[in-house]
Order: C-alpha cells, then sequence, then structure tokens
C-alpha cells in the first residue's frame, strides 16, 4: 500500500481520512470520511 496519498480533514468530524480508490474520479469533492459523516452533515461535532 502506498504510503504517500493524499489526505483531507473530514467537515463534520474533524478527524482526517485518506484517498480511497472509489473516490478516484471524484476526489476534489470529497468532503466527509463516511456514509455517517455524510448523513450527519448538519450535525458538526467539532
Amino acid at each position: 500500500m502506498p504510503k504517500n496519498l493524499p489526505s483531507k480533514i473530514c467537515e463534520v468530524c474533524g478527524l482526517p481520512f485518506n484517498w480511497r480508490k472509489k473516490w478516484k474520479k471524484d476526489w476534489e469533492e470529497v468532503k466527509y470520511c463516511s456514509e455517517k459523516c455524510r448523513k450527519n452533515k448538519s450535525k458538526i461535532f467539532k
């Protein structure tokens, strides 16, 4: 597994997450680390 994968900070929980193959085409639009955070985007935990 490559160690130099891009990462981002989840806008909901504030935790870092790494690039995943399923996000290859839309990585620029990815804002949430999981479905749970995406569904709870109105409840920011920070």
